[in-house]
């Protein structure tokens, strides 16, 4: 909830990938309160076009600051809309509830193209649940490409795994011969900027300051992992409620910090046992590589294992805008009908795309008639 994304990317949607520039805007202190709000109004939704009290509100500002941002963006790198083919706009999740097919985002893709000009594929969940799938996550199609994309340094080393650390994390196993795994492997920042916000009123820990002051109290991190997600069988996925703030009033905001951060690594690792085979490589992107304390765990715990951890950022890539690419990128598959998840990424029947198209002019006509 801390802002938008942007990135450029130039492919073929397939192995073909040139990274452009990225960026990120800010949302204002009050729109993060009102996507607070917008997240315990999404409860009572029972079906995805469902926008109960002020949700139908919320959309619109969130498509109108995601329009200001691609405008800010593209001015900023000397850009014009015309010189743009699509839009990969994914939207803010506010409710994933795959056991019940149910996934919302909020954005509204007509919207934005009428306002830009510019073709807009979003909705990219939806289909994906349609087929059995999970709708989550959607990223390792774009993992399996940068990996064809790595620095030569690392190219040898397989099997790999990219490590997504956001509010929940999620990994891609690709295997020596292109085999590709995905799940969400337990709570990524969630549970540490709950607990920040709560005990110190920060939105986050930021360079993991608070953590670094703090111990490990174990038997939080042995709680947390006995949740019956962890025994569940590939592939699966969470949503952020899934996971229980730590509400223990005897715990230091440090010490809980630092504990909530040590179970982050070691559900990632937990997760990693879960694979058909032990990966050499561990690339690390989203905000979680920015935490130096959760990269000290998951490097210490990783060497166990004769296991590599590196940031994206070392692997040529960036940490930061890892994900804003991916969906840039999923546009392009979902134009050219190209898969997005698989039987063993979202559990789906079978290969399936997915996304929705919105064009300008249908858009703009769908406004007047509004």
């Amino acid at each position: 909830m801390d802002g938008i994304d942007l990135a450029l990317v130039r492919s073929d949607g397939s192995n073909f990938v040139e990274r452009g520039p990225d960026g990120f805007v800010a949302y204002k202190d009050e729109t993060r309160q009102r996507i607070e709000e917008g997240l315990s109004v999404a409860k009572s939704i029972a079906n995805r076009r469902m926008r109960p009290g002020a949700l139908a509100l919320l959309e619109r500002e969130l498509t109108e600051l995601h329009h200001l941002a691609i405008r800010e963006f593209l001015s900023a790198n000397d850009l014009s809309m015309s010189e743009i083919d699509l839009i990969g706009f994914h939207g803010h999740t506010v409710l994933h509830k795959p056991d019940d097919a149910l996934t919302v985002q909020l954005g509204d893709g007509q919207y934005l193209a009428a306002q830009t000009g510019i073709e807009v594929m979003y909705d990219f969940r939806a289909n994906d649940m349609e087929y059995g799938g999970q709708g989550a996550p959607l990223v390792p199609v774009y993992h399996s490409a940068l990996h064809h994309n790595i620095s030569s340094q690392y190219s040898r080393k397989n099997p790999i795994v990219f490590a997504n650390i956001g509010g929940i994390s999620n990994i891609t196993y690709i295997g020596t011969e292109g085999q590709l795994i995905a799940f969400d492997s337990g709570p990524g920042n969630c549970l540490i900027d709950q607990w920040v916000k709560e005990k110190a009123g920060l939105d986050f820990d930021e360079n993991g300051a608070i953590a670094q002051e703090g111990r490990v109290i174990e038997e939080i991190c042995t709680r947390y992992l006995a949740h019956p997600y962890f025994q569940r069988s590939l592939p699966k996925s969470l949503d952020r409620k899934d996971f229980s703030p730590l509400l223990d009033t005897n715990v230091t905001t440090a010490d809980g910090a630092r504990s909530l951060t040590r179970l982050t690594a070691l559900a990632l690792m937990f997760s990693i046992d879960q694979l058909p085979d032990k990966p050499a490589l561990i690339i690390v992107c989203g905000g979680g590589a920015l935490n130096p304390v959760i990269m000290q765990d998951l490097r210490a715990l990783a060497q166990q294992d004769n296991i590599q951890v590196i940031t994206a950022d070392e692997a040529s890539f960036s940490s930061a805008a890892m994900e804003a690419e991916a969906f840039a990128y999923l546009a392009i598959r979902s134009k050219t009908g190209e898969p997005l998840t698989y039987p063993m990424t979202t559990n789906c029947r079978l290969p399936v795309t997915g996304g929705v198209s919105a064009l300008p002019t249908i858009a703009r006509e769908n406004l007047k008639s509004a």
